[in-house]
């Protein structure tokens, strides 16, 4: 899957944020390394929030599901 991501000049390299998917950021010193930490950033943060909706699924006696869009 492709994800946007800004990409920001900065004194030391590269901010760059993924605007769907809120607080996942990252940097780098060039804009290769921070369009790899991003990559990484997003996975973990796709890892986490699945974590999440299991645990919160289980919690609400509720069960887990997929969709495809």
């Amino acid at each position: 899957m492709k994800y946007p991501v800004i990409l920001i000049p900065s004194d030391q390299g590269f901010a760059v944020s993924c605007p769907a998917l809120p607080g996942c950021w990252s940097q780098g010193r060039t804009r290769e390394e921070a369009l790899d930490n991003i990559r990484d950033a997003i996975r973990l943060w796709l890892e986490v929030a699945e974590e999440d909706a299991a645990r919160e699924a289980q919690s609400e006696a509720g069960a887990l599901a997929e969709v495809t869009v």
